[in-house]
């Protein structure tokens, strides 16, 4: 008799980002960024398998060693097909939903991780369930789950940008798949602690200086930079990456 539904989580990472090139492997309090996100989803309750989906260029040698290194399995696809490579991780490791979370977000919180899992088994008609649906937590504790088919769907149909940021050929269309997602108040999407830039480091560095080296904790990153405004002005000028720049 078959158990909860399988749920694995694919980290999409590689070395070659336009502004922070080989940000996923800097070492911050001594793991790599990608190291933070692997122990994040390997301690999410209710995820089955970690699964980091980098390319095949040889660019991202480092990254799928290190991804080794840290417990995941590893899965390596085309270098700007990031959908494709998220279809090799379902065909290599098969799940009934995957958890897509992206290299660059180290304080990632294992529990609303978790959360994603839990709502999804109760109500496994949904087709996407995330952090980020209506965003009210900072940027950087980005999780989406999806489910096996819906994604599948996409890999088949899906063009252009929405090959590059996966899910965006499903929660752009409300009226062909289910969707919801997880809402914090008060909110605090004004706050920004991924890392994308020189700026968004020396904020990330400035947290963990405060925190230390644990798996992040959403409640505890946002009380700090409530608290410290110095903070917070470290990388405020940083402008997100529009959805297929």
């Amino acid at each position: 008799m078959r158990g909860a539904p399988g749920v694995n989580a694919v980290i999409q990472a590689r070395s070659t980002s336009t502004r922070l090139p080989g940000k996923v492997l800097r070492p911050l309090a001594g793991r790599s960024v990608l190291g933070w996100v692997v122990r994040a989803a390997a301690t999410a309750p209710g995820v089955d398998q970690v699964i980091v989906a980098t390319s095949a260029d040889a660019s991202d040698d480092a990254v799928a060693a290190e991804a080794a290194s840290c417990g995941a399995a590893v899965v390596r696809g085309p270098l700007d097909d990031v959908l494709a490579r998220f279809a090799l991780a379902l065909d290599e490791h098969p799940a009934d939903a995957v958890i897509r979370l992206t290299a660059d977000c180290p304080l990632l919180d294992p529990s609303l991780i978790g959360q994603l899992a839990t709502l999804w088994r109760a109500q496994p008609s949904l087709d996407y369930v995330s952090t980020t649906l209506v965003r009210t937590l900072p940027r950087g504790f980005d999780a989406e789950l999806v489910r096996a088919s819906a994604l599948a769907e996409q890999v088949a149909t899906a063009t252009g940008a929405h090959r590059e940021h996966v899910t965006s050929g499903i929660y752009s269309q409300p009226s062909r798949y289910a969707c919801t997602g997880i809402v914090v108040s008060p909110a605090a999407d004004d706050l920004r602690v991924t890392l994308d830039t020189a700026e968004d480091w020396a904020l990330l560095e400035a947290v963990v200086a405060e925190l230390g080296d644990r798996v992040g904790d959403w409640r505890a990153v946002v009380a700090l930079l409530r608290s410290r405004p110095d903070l917070v002005a470290l990388n405020a000028e940083v402008e997100q990456k529009k959805v297929g720049q």
